[in-house]
């Protein structure tokens, strides 16, 4: 039986992977990083345990857990990771240590650690959830964007790295799609961000009516995460998978724009949102 690794899963895009995946007859390990969701996976079949990427010693625990369960992992999927807005000039240091911290680092160290099991294999995959906002950046959005460019980054040097081991590294790049994420980024806006005192004040009286927009309006453009897992699949079964997947129009957009428009031009295109 296949093995994988997915990160994130108490709800949205994880969530919806973990069972996708199981229901595809893989064996699931769902993290998640409260115990009590790992606790709710169980009861739904799930393989489940804590990982919280910000806790070095949570993921050499996870890591272990799954040699001790399996012996082995075909696939890990890094998935989870949270949003911090505000504006850039407003964006303590702190903060985007916080965010680095669980978007890029602790996906890093998870991947590190699953490696040697993956090269004994002389096979495995690695994918890593990107976002629209890791091929072009938006305002408001700015820590959140440099986890991603980041990510970005580390993963395509990776995939030049792991260049005949049988090892695959891939992107799943998904613009807007139908998770907590924009709920959960209130809290962290919140701790870090002393907006009343910022230069742009007024700006930010606007922005929080739609952060914290509770009317349920989806974006025209919005999918459901089982578009992600659509992808996943194939990022983990196909025999040669893509370096790249786009989930939604607007990411299939911000590629193209990315690169057919000088720099000036793409930012006035993603200005008029």
């Amino acid at each position: 039986m296949r093995t994988i690794l997915i990160t994130g899963c108490s709800s949205g895009i994880g969530y919806d992977a973990a069972h996708g995946l199981k229901a595809r007859g893989w064996r699931v390990f769902a993290t998640c990083r409260q115990a009590a969701d790992c606790e709710r996976l169980v009861t739904e079949g799930l393989e489940s345990f804590p990982l919280d990427y910000a806790d070095e010693a949570s993921i050499a625990s996870a890591v272990a857990e799954v040699t001790a369960r399996a012996g082995r992992l075909d696939a890990l999927f890094n998935n989870g990771a949270f949003a911090c807005p505000g504006l850039v000039e407003d964006l303590p240091r702190g903060a985007l240590r916080a965010i680095f911290e669980v978007n890029l680092f602790g996906y890093h160290d998870l991947t590190r650690r699953v490696l040697p099991m993956m090269r004994a294999q002389g096979a495995g995959r690695i994918v890593n959830c990107s976002s629209v906002l890791g091929i072009v950046g938006a305002e408001w959005r700015g820590a959140y964007v440099a986890t991603k460019f980041a990510l970005e980054g580390l993963s395509d040097v990776l995939r030049l790295e792991m260049r005949g081991t049988g090892i695959d590294v891939v992107l799943i790049e998904p613009g807007p799609i139908g998770t907590k994420i924009r709920v959960n980024a209130q809290k962290h806006f919140e701790r870090w961000f002393d907006w009343q005192i910022s230069a742009r004040a007024a700006d930010y009286a606007r922005f929080r009516e739609r952060l914290y927009d509770t009317s349920g309006q989806k974006d025209r453009f919005q999918l459901e995460p089982a578009a992600v897992t659509k992808a996943l699949i194939h990022a983990v079964e196909s025999a040669r998978p893509r370096a790249r997947y786009y989930v939604t129009v607007p990411t299939h957009i911000a590629g193209l724009a990315r690169r057919l428009l000088p720099t000036r031009m793409l930012d006035w295109v993603v200005s008029k949102g």
